[in-house]
């Protein structure tokens, strides 16, 4: 079978031959374009699908969004150095963020946030107001003509309000300070932003993907029971729901810790729960994953940490923990081997052409 006929077989409820191996190497594209040794634009064209294909890898990551905002008010981008700027300005108020650029991780984080507390509340809702959305799919359907059998074409919807607040523009921080100080007035917030959300997730839906993915990037650790149960399941159960609709399979990030959180959001009837951490790495053993999630139907997608892929671990034992892996996901055609989260910059090649491998030696089903 090729990966694509593996995954759509496992994803449609039915054995394929041997346990697929999809995994994101987004993050390693971005390393090599950053050192000079790929083309800007290869995450974009045929040979980043070829080179899934030279390396064995199913494909189903590019991080896409099949939609663009156009807002209604002014809103000023600009560059100082390896810091980009973004400034919204409303009636309300201005708001600022800054993201800093890293060359030597080749990524970026925030350094200022566009939401510092309550008070900037108003100019926020004001902001996603007076926000419209406009199909774009253009990649999308270059996109699944690049793929062929080797994947799936894979597209996001926005987070929910809550974790867009948490992971991209307030933080944790200003996001509980906010909850306690103006409890009504977060909640309006919420409110007005799923409002501005829902129409760009319809669109998503729409879209050319054949499986649509909310982006959450959740943890355990961060947001627990109670802010999951209160500010996010209610949207990833009516969107699962839209999407299930729409006759596609729905999937959300969670590659931080498990426990405390897995349960409630397999429950949700996410098709797919997508880079989970198996111990040493995280919380859970992979042997405990089953029991903890509760519904049998939903798929299980992880099991290799990133830093398995690097020199900090040997052979020896990157060797033992995918056999390890290995051997609970040929169990039954619930799980899908991936990374967790990405492959990083510093990989070593020669282990991500391994894997494939040891799918070959002890990925069929038992």
């Amino acid at each position: 079978m090729t990966p694509r006929e593996r995954i759509l077989a496992l994803l449609n409820g039915k054995q394929p031959d041997q346990v697929p191996w999809f995994g994101d190497l987004d993050y390693w594209a971005s390393g090599l374009i950053g050192q000079g040794k790929r083309p800007g634009a290869f995450k974009e064209s045929d040979e980043y699908l070829e080179w899934h294909r030279s390396l064995g890898v199913g494909f189903y990551l590019q991080g896409y969004f099949p939609f663009r905002g156009v807002p209604d008010f002014e809103e000023r981008l600009w560059r100082e150095g390896n810091r980009r700027y973004r400034e919204l300005v409303t009636p309300k108020g201005n708001l600022r963020e800054c993201w800093e650029y890293l060359p030597e991780s080749f990524a970026e984080a925030p350094i200022e946030h566009l939401v510092k507390s309550e008070d900037d509340l108003p100019a926020l809702r004001y902001a996603y107001a007076h926000t419209s959305w406009e199909p774009d799919y253009d990649f999308a359907r270059r996109r699944l003509g690049q793929i062929g059998d080797q994947g799936i074409l894979l597209c996001y919807l926005p987070k929910s309000p809550f974790m867009h607040l948490v992971a991209l523009e307030a933080g944790i921080s200003a996001v509980t300070f906010a909850i306690a100080a103006a409890p009504d007035e977060f909640a309006e917030t919420l409110a007005v932003m799923k409002a501005s959300f829902d129409k760009a997730a319809r669109i998503a839906v729409d879209s050319p993907a054949e499986v649509l993915m909310i982006p959450e990037n959740l943890s355990a650790e961060m947001i627990g029971r109670r802010f999951f149960e209160k500010y996010m399941r209610p949207y990833q159960e009516e969107w699962i729901g839209e999407i299930a609709r729409a006759g596609k399979h729905s999937f959300v990030h969670m590659d931080g810790t498990l426990k405390g959180l897995l349960r409630e959001q397999a429950s949700t009837g996410v098709t797919v729960i997508e880079a989970m951490t198996p111990d040493p790495v995280g919380d859970l053993p992979i042997e405990q994953w089953e029991e903890l999630a509760g519904n049998p139907r939903t798929v299980l997608w992880g099991g290799i940490p990133g830093v398995y892929f690097t020199a900090k671990v040997s052979d020896e034992e990157f060797d033992r923990h995918v056999r390890v892996v290995l051997e609970v996901m040929r169990s039954r055609p619930r799980y899908v081997l991936g990374v967790a989260d990405q492959v990083p910059p510093d990989c070593l090649e020669y282990r991500v052409r391994h894997v494939q491998e040891l799918v070959e030696q002890y990925g069929w089903y038992s």
